[in-house]
């Protein structure tokens, strides 16, 4: 569980739920203790009434002077009930209470204070106040009793947490949905930075751009120091690629000169040893050049270039370079689709792609899009009406400095530098039979989406 969103909500739902819970068991034992002091303290008004009533006629017997002023008291088995003993004898009870004497626990309640205690009475258990009450000239004292059915307590206790169990239960949940959308609404920033972040890996932004929190903004602006930083980096290796190509081809041309020399004094085998390794001096800078300023450019994000203008420009070029051979070249790129990838990069790409195209054509080559990828990459695709190449040679075109055909023309690098810059970009190559009979390529590059949808054929 690496989200830190449902980790929060969970850790949040414990800790109300867990407070929420001992909150309801005190609530609930208060109310207890509340119930139980105010069940005693109807026993003792009744107690101080009964107690009020008590007379004794001229014979000795005990009487009430009237009735309790509670109901209960004269109800068959109401749970409510009174009771005057005497040495061990009932010598009056309320018309509620039938059975055995109530027993006071032995030992207890030898004074004339009040006592409170529980015992077990006819209907089960019950909460009992008494005192001792010396009449008249009594040498034994005479013990009053109330008593009330607990029942009646334990039911309202039941009523009590019922209703307590389900407001603290809702409560609970609207606590709970209440700090899901707190932290919804705390980590909005985190969605705006993963937007921004989409906008700059697409290419649409330079930096990282938008209002955020104080606690974010940090972060956001030492990311954007990052990004400036590679950028310059990106700038500084492109330079050093440039210089040190030129300078290796400067070096490697006054090789080749002098290798011409060679042949003109009839040195042709030496001349002809030098000028094969300068070809293949050539290759290998040329090549490892372009791979070196393509991965400068890549560590930088928020590269784009919209590949309609690219693909314009090098169309022009090739349709100028093969105007002798009557090339027909289609444009059917959209004009809104953008590619994540440098510009200088891009070119490059198209331009190996189209030449090599116009090459092998016989008279139509096609530039179009289409959605490729497991990602959605945006799939340039290039094919022409040529020979075409047979299955088992599509590996081997990949190869730095070989060619299919076996000819002079050509250094054999241009598929090769076209595949290792599109994987560098996290792109992909693939070669296929087109519907115009010769060779289908299909640079799938990482792009604009939204636009591309927007443009995209349904």
């Amino acid at each position: 569980m690496r989200s830190l969103k449902v980790r929060l909500t969970i850790a949040a739902a414990i800790w109300i739920a867990a407070g929420v819970a001992v909150a309801g068991v005190l609530l609930s034992a208060v109310f207890k203790e509340f119930l139980i002091a105010q069940y005693y303290d109807q026993l003792h008004v009744s107690l101080d009434e009964l107690d009020g009533l008590i007379a004794v006629d001229p014979g000795g017997r005990i009487k009430l002077k009237r009735l309790l002023s509670d109901p209960r008291y004269r109800s068959h088995l109401s749970g409510s009930y009174w009771e005057i003993q005497k040495a061990g004898a009932v010598l009056a009870r309320s018309s509620s209470l039938e059975g055995p004497m109530l027993k006071v626990p032995s030992g207890e309640g030898e004074d004339a204070q009040t006592h409170t205690y529980e015992i077990n009475g006819p209907t089960g258990a019950l909460m009992i106040a008494e005192r001792l009450r010396w009449l008249a000239t009594d040498a034994m004292p005479t013990r009053i009793i109330v008593g009330r059915d607990r029942r009646s307590l334990d039911q309202e206790m039941q009523k009590f947490n019922y209703v307590l169990l389900w407001s603290l239960g809702g409560f609970s949940v609207s606590l709970i949905v209440a700090a899901g959308v707190l932290l919804l609404y705390a980590l909005r920033p985190f969605a705006q930075l993963r937007r921004a972040l989409a906008r700059l890996r697409s290419g649409k932004a330079g930096a990282i751009v938008g209002t955020f929190p104080d606690e974010v903004q940090p972060l956001i602006d030492d990311l954007n120091g990052l990004l400036a930083h590679s950028g310059e980096q990106m700038i500084r290796a492109r330079t050093q690629a440039g210089n040190m190509g030129h300078g290796l081809r400067s070096s490697l041309a006054i090789l080749a000169d002098e290798a011409h020399k060679l042949r003109q004094r009839g040195e042709t085998n030496a001349a002809a040893v030098i000028l094969d390794h300068t070809r293949r001096m050539q290759r290998q800078i040329d090549y490892q050049i372009a791979r070196a300023r393509a991965a400068a450019s890549r560590a930088k994000p928020g590269q784009a270039a919209p590949l309609s203008t690219t693909a314009e420009v090098v169309i022009h070029a090739m349709q100028r370079i093969y105007a002798d051979r009557g090339i027909r070249i289609e444009n059917a790129v959209p004009p809104a689709v953008t590619v994540a990838c440098e510009a200088e990069d891009l070119s490059e790409i198209l331009a190996n792609v189209v030449d090599n195209a116009c090459k092998h054509a016989t008279s139509v080559v096609r530039v179009g899009v289409e959605s490729s990828g497991p990602r959605q990459l945006v799939g340039i695709v290039v094919e022409d009406d040529g020979p075409g190449l047979p299955p088992e040679a599509w590996e081997v075109v990949f190869n730095v400095g070989r060619q299919w055909t076996g000819t002079d023309e050509g250094s054999g690098l241009g598929l090769a530098i076209v595949r290792d810059l599109s994987q560098l970009y996290g792109g992909a190559v693939r070669l296929d039979q087109s519907e115009l009979g010769g060779l289908r390529v299909v640079l799938e590059l990482p792009g604009s989406f939204d636009d591309f949808d927007k443009t995209a054929p349904e």
